[in-house]
């Protein structure tokens, strides 16, 4: 119940966050404009604007998951990472003062924590589409460089002004190379390991569980 409360607030949000940004009084109208009562509110966002800063990011988490499950399996791993980059700023696109306007808010020193959870969790929600299902070393070390790469592309978004975006998208192309560094280094380590005694088991856990 919960969820569907904080997705009906926020599509009501959404139109006036560039004129009020993520507040109270955005909450407010909102809930006004989608029948919601104070109590319903309250429960949905007990934490107020942060809450509806982190609604909207799940929001386009779950948008671009639902996006990228259309493109082939069998695609190269670095193209479908670099698509999942794309379709999650692709669904900001409509909102993207909406999106400058979280940026700025997860942007205060005291939401630090929270911009990094929601940054993680994307992040995570952008290989997981891309049909990564690694559970070894390189989770956190994958998930960081993209988490470099995505903060640099959605900089890069903010202030395009290319037709159709084509410029982030050349940017992002650049970028992406980097985050496949790691599964050359990695796929190189296991065929030379593969090819040496082996008395710890330290190729199961290079490879980890997948």
């Amino acid at each position: 119940m919960t969820d569907l409360v904080r997705d009906r607030v926020l599509s009501e949000a959404l139109p006036e966050i560039p004129q009020t940004g993520f507040s109270q009084e955005t909450l407010a109208a909102a809930a006004e404009k989608a029948g919601i009562s104070r109590r319903e509110l309250h429960d949905a966002f007990p934490g107020g604007p942060a809450d509806l800063v982190e609604t909207f990011s799940h929001w386009a988490d779950r948008m671009m998951a639902g996006n990228v499950a259309a493109n082939p399996e069998d695609a190269h791993l670095r193209d479908r990472v670099a698509a999942a980059v794309r379709a999650r700023i692709e669904v900001l696109n409509p909102h993207k003062e909406a999106a400058r306007r979280a940026a700025a808010f997860l942007a205060l020193p005291h939401n630090a924590p929270l911009a990094a959870k929601l940054m993680m969790r994307s992040v995570d929600a952008m290989w997981r589409a891309a049909g990564d299902r690694s559970s070894d070393f390189s989770w956190y070390t994958k998930r960081a460089i993209l988490a470099g790469v995505y903060a640099a592309t959605f900089a890069w978004w903010l202030s395009d002004s290319s037709e159709g975006n084509s410029a982030t998208w050349t940017f992002l192309g650049h970028r992406i190379d980097d985050v496949m560094q790691l599964e050359k280094f990695r796929s190189s380590a296991v065929k030379a390991i593969e090819n040496l005694p082996d008395p710890f088991g330290l190729l199961k856990l290079f490879r980890g569980r997948r």
